[in-house]
């Protein structure tokens, strides 16, 4: 009897082995989003190899929503706490981009409907973007990574019969195509491309955004960023950029852009987490859309109305569609 009991026990104490194991896991995998909040909180990603795990943030919130209830079970309570800590934090930054801001739109606005697409080193179908301002019968067009090339292949498809007025610098890879009367040359404050139309007379500044990408070069996508900073105080308020910003809404330079005066269109309509990039990427082939960078901004003179995205052939980035309503500036 004595011996089976003793036998019993030591299977038991062996069949436990897996609750220390199962805490050792959990608690390198709360290392992960315990940094990356780290890094976010103290802005460590500004021009620094720590912006590429940054884009990553939502799925780390995510994995620690998921550690949360597991450490409970195992009863590991100062983990738990830990997870639970950071899943408030996390969710502190993210619930605010799937909630609809529910912002009025005044009757009678004048409407403006704007797209950006980024044209993968010019890529891009002409055709399928062509089809796209026809059917979301576009006002203006941002496109970067536009060749000479791939800006005559619009032209062959068709785009200056929608969109007749280009403004394409010399030495860019970005252009804007609009509909809309051209009151104002570009403002060379803006580090970018830009022009001024206006909206049932009311003027509006587009500006085309195409930053440096971080894995190239960290410092130089913050530089980017930081010039849009810097240009925006006094002429955000009826400013729309739109493009390519190579960076999420948890990246320190992009919070401090926004923090200018501008509004993220997809945060205020509740569609901050909706992926743009990669879309049939060659160097990523099998990897859907991930992380948001693609954006539409814009200063207080306007409101969001909608914004969605398309996939268009031959381009890594699906592209942006948003309608603003322009208020008295």
């Amino acid at each position: 009897m004595a011996d089976g009991v003793s036998g019993t026990g030591s299977l038991a104490r062996r069949g436990r082995w897996w609750r220390p194991a199962l805490t050792v896991l959990c608690g390198l995998l709360l290392l992960g989003p315990a940094a990356l909040a780290t890094v976010r909180v103290l802005g460590l990603d500004d021009g620094t190899v720590l912006a590429l795990p940054i884009a990553g943030l939502p799925f780390a919130a995510l994995l620690t929503l998921l550690l949360v209830p597991v450490l409970a079970v195992l009863r590991r309570r100062w983990l738990a706490g830990l997870a639970a800590v950071l899943v408030g934090l996390q969710l502190w930054w993210l619930v605010p981009r799937f909630v609809p801001d529910g912002a009025q739109v005044p009757d009678g606005a004048p409407r403006l409907r704007v797209a950006t697409s980024n044209a993968y080193m010019g890529n891009v179908s002409p055709q399928a973007l062509v089809d796209l301002v026809r059917a979301q019968r576009l006002d203006a067009l941002a496109v970067e990574e536009l060749s000479g090339s791939a800006a005559a292949a619009l032209d062959a498809a068709g785009i200056r019969e929608l969109l007749p007025h280009r403004e394409m610098p010399d030495g860019t890879d970005t252009a804007i195509y609009t509909r809309l009367p051209v009151t104002a040359a570009a403002d060379p404050a803006w580090p970018t491309t830009n022009v001024t139309v206006t909206v049932d007379g009311r003027p509006v500044q587009l500006v085309a955004v195409h930053t440096y990408y971080p894995l190239g070069d960290a410092r130089k996508w913050a530089a980017g960023m930081h010039a849009l900073r810097d240009a925006a105080p006094g002429r955000s308020r009826n400013a729309v950029l739109l493009g390519d910003f190579n960076a999420t809404l948890d990246h320190a330079p992009m919070r401090s852009l926004l923090a200018t005066g501008l509004a993220d269109v997809h945060a205020e309509l509740g569609a901050g987490l909706f992926p743009t990039w990669p879309e049939h990427n060659l160097d990523f082939p099998y990897l859907p859309p991930m992380i948001q960078i693609d954006h539409v901004l814009h200063g207080p003179a306007m409101l969001p109305v909608s914004i969605d995205e398309h996939t268009l052939v031959r381009t890594d980035h699906r592209a942006v569609v948003a309608e603003l309503a322009v208020r008295d500036s």
